[in-house]
């Protein structure tokens, strides 16, 4: 009778130990080339050496579009993207997208060949070269200096090219004055040592906004939330420490960026990952700076964030 109890105690110490446990969770994740996946690489290499919490699949891709079709089909649990195909994402769906976190801030600059612009004011009158003509970077530039009392159609003038027509432009002198994102423009200025970085467009954003620029985050669909949330909130702990950790160990970052194929070279990363801040936002701070970002993409044009303001159910634990 003794020896079965003691069986007894051991069998309920162990259900005991094995309820208060943690199974790994098996996790897709995907992450795009630049500043919104440069926060993932010390995950990926922790992943690699077996000592994260969760078990992690990784995917790296060079556009927002290479990831949404499978993260909507649920073929992709947790995705870094552009918070603006976040809320795309959440109308297509009907609201079945969570913004977990927001990962990256601004991440545009003004180039000048020579050092003269100082203020936004000192752009009236010059050709600006930039991307994204229809998208973001063009509704933020024209906020900006519309907000500064400059009309972007008549003050200045805006040409708009593609990223690798700007890349050659400003490498050879054509563009004296551009507005480029990362990691481009510390690969240009690197190439052509006239190019300085004049003006940062967060600075300029938040001078003009009672919100910060919040232009990348994680996100996953409600569904995989609502069935797996311990694993979520694992995986939401290691990315911020992986986050934490390419702001603070730079030259690792840099390496395990070109490793997993993030940046093209560590050199590139190690020079633009100061510039690309990086963040960890969550919850009712996430939900107030995204909104305000948001509703300025809105007013520009609500197709840029898929056709109406999302509810306040995108936002994860956000009150």
């Amino acid at each position: 009778m003794k020896k079965l109890l003691t069986i007894l105690l051991t069998f309920v110490l162990m259900l005991s130990l094995a309820a208060c446990g943690y199974t790994p969770a098996d996790m897709s994740v995907a992450c795009m080339t630049g500043p919104t996946g440069i926060g993932m690489a010390k995950l990926m290499a922790d992943s690699d050496a077996k000592t994260t919490e969760n078990n992690y699949t990784f995917t790296v891709a060079a556009a927002a579009t290479d990831i949404t079709g499978k993260f909507l089909k649920g073929e992709i649990n947790i995705a870094s993207v552009p918070t603006n195909v976040a809320a795309t994402l959440y109308n297509k769906s009907e609201g079945k997208v969570r913004m977990l976190a927001v990962n990256t801030n601004g991440v545009l600059s003004i180039l000048e060949k020579g050092n003269s612009i100082k203020e936004i004011d000192d752009l009236k009158g010059k050709t600006i070269f930039s991307t994204g003509k229809g998208q973001n970077p063009e509704y933020i530039l024209n906020y900006i200096l519309n907000e500064n009392g400059i009309d972007p159609v008549k003050d200045v003038t805006i040409n708009f090219v593609s990223s690798d027509d700007l890349k050659a432009k400003l490498i050879s002198g054509e563009a004296e004055i551009a507005m480029a994102p990362e990691p481009l423009a510390t690969a240009v200025m690197i190439q052509n040592k006239e190019l300085n970085r004049v003006l940062s467009i967060n600075d300029e954003w938040s001078k003009v906004s009672d919100t910060s620029l919040m232009m990348g985050c994680v996100i996953a669909l409600d569904s995989y939330v609502e069935a797996n949330p311990q694993a979520v909130e694992k995986f939401l702990n290691e990315y911020k420490e992986s986050i934490e950790f390419a702001t603070t160990n730079i030259d690792d970052t840099a390496n395990y960026c070109e490793t997993y194929g993030i940046a093209p070279k560590a050199a590139i990363a190690k020079k633009s990952i100061p510039i690309c801040n990086l963040c960890y936002v969550t919850g009712t701070d996430m939900k107030t700076n995204v909104n305000g970002y948001f509703n300025v993409l809105f007013n520009a044009d609500p197709t840029s964030i898929g056709g109406k303001l999302p509810a306040d159910d995108l936002y994860y634990q956000a009150d």
